[in-house]
C-alpha cells in the first residue's frame, strides 16, 4: 500500500522524542509499504534530514515553518473559536502539497492532531490519527500551572482543540495513543472512537548499560530544554530540590544535558553544582557517567523517552509520577517514585549513599525496559493496524 505520512518536524535523525517515534515508524511501515512523508521543516537540519530521507528511498516534502512568525498570525484566533495550535501550524502550501498527493494514496498517517487537519478533506483515504497524547490535555496541565493571562490562553485551547480533536477522531479510520493510561483519558474525553495503544519502544543495542563509567554524585536530566515540562521541571530541581540535596550529599551534581535551552535554563547554569551543556552529540556519554538518572517532571504524560533510555542504559531512575505514569514498570523496583521536595531528596540521596543499591535499580531497569520496550515488539500493533486497512 502506500502511505502518506504527516509529522510536525521531519522525522530524522532520531534525535528528540517525537523524531525518535516518526522514524521508528516511517521505518516499520517502509518494509513492506511505500511511504511518502510531509513534513513541516524547522531549520536547516530538518531540511537537510529530508534530502535524506530522500535518499533513502522514502520521498520526503519539507515545508519551511517558522514558529516564532507563526504564533503571531494566530493570535487574531484569538477572538473566535479556532484552535492557536492550528494557525501555528497551518499552511496552504502543505495543504496543496497533500492534496497533490492524497489521490495516489491508499492511507492518510498523520502523527500529531494538528497534522490531523491537512488529511480532513480527503475521507477517500483510509485515515490514522496517531494522537499519541491528547494535546488538549496538555494545554489543560499548562493552564493549571500559569498565571493569568496564561492560564485563560491555555483553558480556551484545550476548549477549543478538544472539540476539533473530537471530530476528527470520530472520522478517522483509527486512533492511536501511547500508554493505557492515555487511552483511557482519550476514552473519557471522545466517548464512541476507535482507539489502540501503540508504546513507545527504546533502542536497545543503542543504550546499552556502562556501569563502570559511572561518577559518584553525578546527576543528569536529558532532554529538548526549549520544552515547557522540561523547563518547569529543571527550574524546581535546581531551585528546590538540589540545594537540600548537597546539604545531605555535597558530592551531587546536576547535568543538564540537550538542545536548545532557553535564558530561564542558561540561568541555572549559574547555580551551584549544575552544569547546562546545550546541544551535545551523543547524550549517552553524560548517561554513562551518572550515576543517577532524574525526572522531576511535573507537567507531562504519555511515554517519556528520557526515562526509557536510562533505564536502558542501566541508570537508577527518580522521577514523579507525571514522568513515569507512561513506563508500565512497578516504582521501588523498576524506578523510585519521588513527587514532593522532600521524597526527591531522600530517594536520590539513598541511591548516592548506597551504590550497591543504585547498581541493582539499575539493572532491575535495564531488565524492565528489555522484557516490554524493544521496538521489535512495540511496533507490531502498527503491522495489525495496516493489514486491517489494507
Amino acid at each position: 500500500m502506500r502511505v502518506l505520512f504527516l509529522s510536525q518536524r521531519v522525522p530524522y535523525p532520531p534525535n528528540r522524542g517525537d523524531k525518535i517515534t516518526t522514524w521508528r515508524l516511517i521505518e516499520r511501515m517502509r518494509r513492506t509499504h511505500e511511504v511518502r512523508v510531509v513534513a513541516f521543516a524547522h531549520d536547516d537540519e530538518d531540511r537537510g534530514a529530508a534530502r535524506h530521507l530522500s535518499g533513502l528511498g522514502i520521498p520526503t516534502t519539507a515545508i519551511a515553518i517558522d514558529l516564532r512568525r507563526q504564533k503571531l498570525r494566530a493570535l487574531p484566533l484569538l477572538v473566535g473559536s479556532r484552535p492557536l495550535t492550528l494557525g501555528v501550524y497551518g499552511s496552504k502550501e502543505l495543504q496543496r502539497v497533500v492534496d497533490e498527493l492524497a489521490p495516489s494514496c491508499d492511507i492518510g498517517y498523520a502523527y500529531s492532531s494538528s497534522m490531523g487537519a491537512f488529511l480532513e478533506p480527503h475521507a477517500h483515504l483510509r485515515r490514522v490519527m496517531h494522537f499519541a497524547e491528547l494535546d488538549s490535555d496538555k494545554w489543560r496541565q499548562y493552564g493549571e500551572r500559569s498565571r493569568w493571562p496564561m492560564s485563560a490562553i491555555y483553558a480556551r485551547e484545550q476548549r477549543t482543540l478538544l472539540a476539533f480533536e473530537r471530530r476528527i477522531a470520530h472520522s478517522f479510520d483509527e486512533n492511536v495513543l501511547c500508554t493505557p493510561l492515555e487511552q483511557r483519558v482519550f476514552e473519557r474525553e471522545i466517548p464512541g472512537a476507535r482507539s489502540l495503544v501503540m508504546r513507545n519502544g527504546v533502542d536497545l543495542a543503542f543504550y546499552r548499560p556502562q556501569p563502570e563509567r559511572a561518577e559518584p554524585g553525578h546527576l543528569v536530566f536529558v532532554g529538548v530544554m526549549d520544552y515547557l515540562p522540561n523547563i518547569d521541571g529543571c527550574t524546581w530541581f535546581v531551585r528546590e530540590i538540589l540545594p537540600r540535596l548537597r546539604a545531605r550529599c555535597p558530592t551531587a551534581r546536576l547535568s543538564i544535558v540537550g538542545s536548545r535551552p532557553t535564558p530561564e535554563v542558561l540561568a541555572l547554569g549559574c547555580e551551584p553544582g549544575v552544569t547546562v551543556t546545550g546541544f551535545v552529540d551523543d547524550p549517552r556519554e553524560w548517561l554513562a557517567r551518572a550515576s543517577v538518572s532524574v525526572a522531576p517532571l511535573r507537567i507531562a504524560r504519555g511515554i517519556q523517552n528520557k526515562v526509557l533510555e536510562a533505564l536502558a542504559m542501566g541508570l537508577p531512575v527518580v522521577g514523579t509520577t507525571s514522568a513515569t505514569q507512561g513506563v508500565e514498570g512497578e516504582p521501588g523496583r523498576d524506578f523510585l517514585l519521588a513527587n514532593s521536595v522532600e521524597e526527591q531528596v531522600a530517594a536520590i540521596a539513598r541511591l548516592i549513599e548506597d551504590p550497591q543499591l543504585a547498581r541493582k535499580l539499575g539493572a532491575q531497569g535495564r531488565a524492565f525496559v528489555e522484557s516490554r520496550y524493544d521496538w521489535g515488539v512495540a511496533l507490531k500493533p502498527l503491522d495489525e493496524l495496516l493489514a486491517r486497512l489494507r
